[in-house]
Formats: structure tokens, sequence, C-alpha cells
């Protein structure tokens, strides 16, 4: 083993229900504290002390709810009594079944907690238990209007994103998805799910190191680009290694390094090229990502006991303690080399904010330059839809059809590359980006 962790268990109280059970430590009587939020991504394994630490901390003496959907209370006394952080409580909750997400007591220690943890397992079943539940409800609510801290393990971590890796098809290796990005387990989901600030256009992945994953997460951003045209960014952790993000969007890594060669990795499509685009990104093909050996942009912290190893998430170019790196991929094998920071200039392509209820397709956009765009029933009132070039010049087209909440337009020009979408009402500004196949 890596390392060695001793708990010393405190019995707690037990609650068994038909469809969930929960243990609890410390004092059964809520507290109300002021959380001071955050967010904690752990790698899997054993967890880092001192990023459980920080988690506890911004508590701020609170109530401490660990949600998983197997095992049992291992949390408990590591949480309460084991890192010498006082808390009023930690409540271990396992949800055996989907009804356990409109339970009332399940619900209502949402609503006191002042930390909310997801443990190890499967994400899959956290989705299909909590998704579009009262649970997911709460806990966002929790997030922006209480400001609790929230963080998870393993799966737990996995379900953090603003896009996250479903598994609902079983876990995919590296190779696998490298060979066929979209063979079956390659399952990216965008459904709004775990709502976190520096995170919406986000997809994370854990035990880095132990298996290998950085292709299946090279992969992953792939699809975020081919399916939904996003410049995706990824945070991923080697096993006992964190990223613990504070609410002014600062992430600092965990870890044992120098002992251990903790890392964490935060991955972005390359803003700095003319087309960002995979060479070849289709079904039954290995990817194909290269662009010069430049593809992805990687910023590779080191996770110390202090966290001094730093990146900016406001900016994502902004890094203390780190290197830089460049991915690629040619015909399923991944490629790392030196690489020199990322500045998203003036002349860049501008990351501008997406949105997931708006969808276009094909992407790449077919040679008749048809595009189908689907976006709410309630922005077809007074709507505008502009098309402009990374320099902000305007793409002319015109709009074919328009049937319920699908428009379908023709592009009227002969362009190239990256293209930026808006479709606007009154009351919102949604963008998206499409691309063009070369004339």
């Amino acid at each position: 083993m890596k390392r060695l962790l001793l708990i010393f268990f405190i019995l707690p109280h037990i609650i068994l229900a038909q469809n969930f059970t929960s243990y609890i430590t410390g004092n059964n009587t809520d507290t109300v504290s002021y959380p001071s939020g955050g967010i904690c991504l752990m790698g899997g394994a054993t967890e880092d002390d001192n990023a459980m630490k920080w988690f506890l901390q911004r508590a701020n003496g609170g109530d401490i709810l660990v949600l998983r959907t197997s095992g049992s209370n291992g949390y408990n006394s590591y949480l309460y009594s084991d890192l010498n952080i006082p808390v009023n409580s930690v409540e271990t909750i396992v949800c055996h079944n989907l009804a356990a997400s409109s339970e009332p007591y399940v619900l209502q220690k949402i609503q006191q907690a002042e930390a909310i943890w997801f443990a190890g397992g499967d994400q899959w079943n956290y989705i299909t238990f909590w998704r579009n539940s009262p649970v997911d409800s709460l806990i966002n609510q929790s997030i922006k209007q209480r400001k609790i801290v929230i963080g998870g393990t393993s799966a737990g971590m996995a379900i953090q994103g603003g896009y996250y890796f479903s598994a609902q098809n079983g876990t995919v290796t590296s190779a696998t998805a490298l060979a066929n990005p979209f063979q079956s387990s390659v399952t990216v989901d965008s459904s709004t799910f775990i709502s976190n600030d520096f995170l919406e256009d986000v997809i994370t992945d854990t035990h880095f190191d132990n298996p290998d994953r950085k292709g299946r997460l090279a992969v992953f951003l792939a699809r975020l680009f081919t399916d939904y045209g996003l410049l995706g960014k990824a945070i991923a952790c080697d096993e006992y290694t964190a990223v613990c993000i504070d609410t002014n969007g600062l992430a600092k890594v965990f870890g044992g390094y120098p002992t251990y060669d903790d890392n964490a990795y935060f991955i972005q499509t390359n803003c700095e090229l003319p087309i960002q685009a995979p060479e070849n990104c289709t079904a039954n093909n290995p990817l194909t990502w290269n662009l010069g050996g430049e593809a992805l942009k990687v910023y590779q912290v080191k996770g110390s006991s202090n966290g001094q190893g730093t990146f900016d998430l406001n900016d994502w170019e902004s890094g203390n303690g780190g290197e830089w790196l460049d991915w690629s991929i040619d015909a399923g094998v991944l490629a790392s080399k030196a690489g020199n920071p990322i500045h998203c200039g003036p002349s860049s392509i501008p990351n501008f904010p997406t949105s997931k209820n708006i969808k276009f397709y094909p992407n790449p956009v077919s040679s008749d330059k048809m595009v189908s765009i689907e976006t709410p029933e309630r922005l077809f009132s007074d709507f505008t839809i502009e098309m402009v070039n990374p320099l902000g010049q305007k793409i002319p087209f015109e709009i074919i059809s328009q049937n319920n909440n699908t428009i379908q337009i023709r592009i009227l020009t002969s362009v190239t590359g990256l293209l930026l979408l808006k479709v606007s009402n009154h009351q919102q500004e949604i963008y998206n980006s499409i691309l063009l196949i070369r004339d």
C-alpha cells in the first residue's frame, strides 16, 4: 500500500429505513453556522488529510453530510475526530434506491448541512438516484444560497463538473476510448446535475495515475467539442491528490509530493490555434487530435501538504508551481511534451459562456452549410440570431425554416474554422460555437 491510515471509530447512532440507512456521529441537534463555500475534488484511494481539513474548516463548525449509494459509515470517525477540526456532527446517509431521493428525512439533512461529501462508488447510481430529483435541487440551492462547501472522491469527484462521464454503460479505458471515441461506453453527459461555480464548462476525471486515464479524458474533451461545440476544460487528479477551489476560483493542489509523485492536471482545448477541431473524431476510427502536437494545453501541478501549487480558474492561464505541457493524439496514441504557457489574447477564439439549453447539428457542418438549432421555446419570442468569426465579423446566413423549437439556417458565404453562434432575446443571451468544414 502507498499509505497507511489508522482510524479510531466512534460508535454512531444508526437509523434504518427501507430506502436509506443513516449513521450519525456527534451532536444529533442541528446547528446553524455560516460556511465559506468551495469545492474539494479528490482523485480516489485514501483521502489527503490536508485537503479534508480544508474542506472541514470551510464548514465553520457545522454539520457534515456524506452521501453515498453503497458502503457504510467509514467517514464518520475520520471527519468527526481524526482530523482535529471541530464540527457539530458527521452523518452518512446511504441511499439504497431512487425512492430515497424523496424521503423527507434525507431532504431535511441536505437543507441542514454546511458541507456535503460524495463518497466513491458508481457514479451512474448517483446520477440515476439523484439527478432531476429533490436531492440535486436542494444541493444546488444550498450551494447557491447558503454557500455550503461540497466535494467528493472518485465517483464523487466525477459528478462535480458541468459535463461528466456518466459511466452509464460501465467504465472505459483509455485504450478503448482512443480506438473509438464513440464506443458505447464513452458516455459524456450534459444534463444538469451538480452546479458548481467555475466548473460549468469542465469535465473531471480521477485515479489518473492508476490506471492511466489521460487518453480517455482527451477523448471526453474531443466529444465535448464534437457533440456540443464546446472548447472544453478538464480537471483530473492522481490518487491521493486533491484540488480544492475557493469561492474566488483559486485552485490549490494537495498531495504527498515530494515523498510521492502526486499530481493534478488542468487541461483545455488550445484556444490559440485558428482551428481547434480534431482531425478525426468519428465512430469506429481512432481519435486523431494532433494539430501540430499542440491540440491540448495542460498545466500539471504537484500536490503538496500545504497546497502551494495553484491554478486560477478565472483565466485558466495563471498558475504557480506547475509546468505547461502539450498533449496530442495521433491515430489513437497520446503524446505529451513540454509546452509554453497559454495566452488567449484578443485575436484568439473568445471563451464565451455556453448553454446546454441550445444545441446545433451537424457538427462539423456538412457541405450544404445547413445548420439546425434547437433552443428553448421561450426564446422564440422576439429572438435574434448572430454568427461571427473569431475577429467579431458577422457571417451572413438566411433562416430556411422554423418549426416548434427548431430553426434551420443556411450559411451564405465561404468560411472555415470555428464560428460563434449567438441566439438572444430580451431576457438572455446564449452563446455557442459551430465548426465548419473546409471548402
